[in-house]
């Protein structure tokens, strides 16, 4: 038999899988936390636990295969009534999932040189103890127990085979009959690496190419020999193409698609020791597990979930002592859900905490200069909370007394509104605060392919992604007001600031043109208006990086190929907005008018 410790290849594979196995026994470890009842989890612990073992046994590591037989032994105690479910032992059993990952951990920093298992300096001794000692403490009547228990199977087995002659002649004449799930559809799976979809979804983007050129081509041929039979096969074929491509580009997308749980499995360990920390206690309800998302936006998301949630531990839920006195169950409850609508995830993030302090907020944004006091007087209660997405606002005068912790919501925001998402605060004081998250179940940008809008600006071409376009209006430039230096149109009631991409790109205007093209524009709730010269219509296009020799250009998000051959920049939109907010930011009767941190209000 190979050593797998020899085989890079099959050692790789061996982490993947142990990464999977204590995944799946974080998640039954915390559904046991929330039931001590749930007898039955402890057996598919077990499940989990003895392959977990085995698959060490391949790598040869005793550290491990120790630390998981005494958690099998506590697992078998538990299924067998032995030993009674309590807190001790879900910390304990915890505890022993924190040690297999750090020991985990050990074995990818030192794959390379598997053999030296002792090079993994993780003392195992203290966590062993702590579940021999429990072992100790289990009823005295375990031999007693097993020995009933066979007895009672053995009697079974002999009633069982006690059968007369007739009783076996039917048995014998009965017709065959499938057993329960005999025909039912086998799924099969396999491991694939997300750069081999990277790959493919490249060339996907290189076959759209080649697809809008036999297009063209073809128009080119119909418009020359408009009766040729030939010319006709060749469109319909062309014609043809797009669908397949678009069925290849949503199958390998919906390999991208993972459950948000595999998300969810990092908060309750994170929950219950943030909470512990804090002398807080509080019930994880997480709902929405099998909700599927981009792995990408998983990946995206997860850290400004992980400031949502510890922004509620910290200063939403109060400690017991607190939430006594006001009459609130002692537990703290902080729900994470996650709910498909449409093409979209909804996020959401509760708990039953104080609630945002409005007042604080305001008195808090006067003193850092936010905003000034006639400002404040004029904002809505939900202007003044969505302050708390301030880059230079902080609610809280003391950072925290966690790890140094400091909540920045303005990242948060950011992060969110990268992903073409929104996120909305609603507050009740002393009943708590709900986070309302909406993202894209699929990530155009990251799979290489986006609908454009291919626009003109001077002689160039740009795209702009289609999920960012509002609608197209046309205005006569006598109706173009400037605030403050800020130029404004007024569209379905709402004063819009505009951007001239000429300045944007620094190529002259047509300052004899009479009527304004506008292309607005959107993030989240935001608006702002793109001011081109001409329309030149919709088209997949192919992302492509710029490049190391361009590197990162503000306002670009990357280039594509035209059918023509031909370069068109794709604009990121995010970005532009960033640099209009910074550039020309300004104020429209004592409001704000700024697009990427807060909402156009008026």
């Amino acid at each position: 038999m190979a050593n797998i410790s020899e085989s890079p290849e099959m050692l790789e594979a061996l982490i993947r899988e142990v990464e999977e196995q204590l995944q799946l026994l974080k998640k039954d470890i915390a559904k046991l936390e929330q039931n001590y009842k749930a007898t039955q989890k402890a057996e598919e612990l077990l499940s989990i636990a003895h392959p977990l073992k085995g698959s060490f046994a391949a790598v040869d590591f005793e550290k491990i295969k120790t630390l998981i037989h005494e958690m099998e032994n506590i697992l078998d105690k538990i299924r067998r009534g032995l030993v009674e479910i309590s807190e001790p032992i879900i910390v304990l059993l915890f505890e022993s999932l924190d040690y297999l990952k750090m020991l985990k951990q050990g074995l990818d920093s030192d794959a390379n040189n598997i053999k030296a298992e002792n090079a993994i300096d993780i003392e195992i001794t203290p966590v062993i103890s702590k579940l021999k000692e429990i072992l100790s403490q289990s009823k005295p009547n375990d031999n007693n127990s097993d020995t009933a228990e066979n007895a009672e199977v053995e009697q079974k087995n002999q009633t069982i085979f006690m059968l007369d002659e007739k009783q076996q002649e039917r048995v014998n004449q009965a017709p065959d009959h499938k057993t329960e799930g005999e025909g039912k559809k086998v799924v099969h799976t396999v491991r694939v690496d997300i750069d081999h979809l990277e790959r493919m979804m490249e060339l996907v983007g290189e076959l759209v190419i080649e697809q809008i050129r036999i297009a063209q081509i073809s128009n080119n041929l119909y418009n020359q020999y408009p009766f040729d039979e030939t010319v006709d096969e060749l469109i319909g074929i062309s014609n043809r193409i797009p669908v397949l491509i678009n069925e290849l580009q949503d199958r390998i997308m919906k390999t991208r698609m993972i459950s948000v749980q595999q998300l969810f499995s990092r908060f309750p360990g994170m929950v219950r020791d943030l909470s512990l920390s804090l002398n807080k206690e509080i019930d994880l309800v997480l709902e929405g597990g099998e909700t599927e998302i981009d792995r990408t936006i998983m990946e995206e998301i997860s850290d400004p979930l992980i400031h949502l949630i510890r922004n509620a531990i910290i200063y939403g839920i109060e400690n017991q002592e607190i939430r006594k006195k006001l009459g609130k169950p002692e537990k703290g409850k902080l729900r994470i859900a996650a709910l498909p609508e449409d093409s979209n995830v909804i996020i959401t993030v509760e708990d039953d905490g104080a609630g945002i302090d409005v007042q604080k907020i305001k008195q808090s944004a006067i003193e850092k200069m936010v905003i000034t006091e006639q400002e404040a007087d004029n904002m809505t209660e939900q202007q003044l909370i969505n302050l708390i997405f301030h880059a230079d606002f902080s609610a809280s005068q003391n950072a925290s007394d966690v790890s140094d912790y400091r909540v920045r919501m303005d990242i948060v925001r950011n992060h969110i509104e990268r992903l073409n998402g929104i996120i909305d605060v609603e507050t009740c004081p002393g009943r708590g605060t709900k986070f309302i998250i909406k993202l894209p179940i699929k990530l155009p940008l990251t799979l290489a392919i986006l609908k454009g809008l291919l626009v003109k600006i001077s002689n160039e071409t740009y795209a702009l992604p289609m999920d960012n376009v509002v609608e197209i209006v046309r205005k006569p430039k006598n109706e173009i007001e400037s605030i403050n230096g800020q130029a404004v149109a007024v569209i379905r009631d709402r004063a819009i600031p505009l951007v001239w991409l000429h300045d944007y790109f620094g190529v002259p205007r047509d300052e004899e043109r009479k009527n304004m093209l506008i292309v607005l524009v959107g993030i989240a709730e935001k608006r702002f208006g793109l001011v081109v010269d001409e329309l030149i219509g919709n088209q997949e296009v192919v992302v492509t990086n710029l490049g190391s020799y361009i590197g990162k250009v503000e306002g670009i998000s990357g280039a594509t190929i035209l059918g023509d051959r031909s370069v068109a920049c794709i604009l990121d939109v995010v970005g532009v907005a960033n640099i209009v907010n910074n550039r020309q930011a300004s104020k429209i009767n004592g409001e704000y008018l700024q697009i990427n941190d807060e909402e156009l209000t008026q």
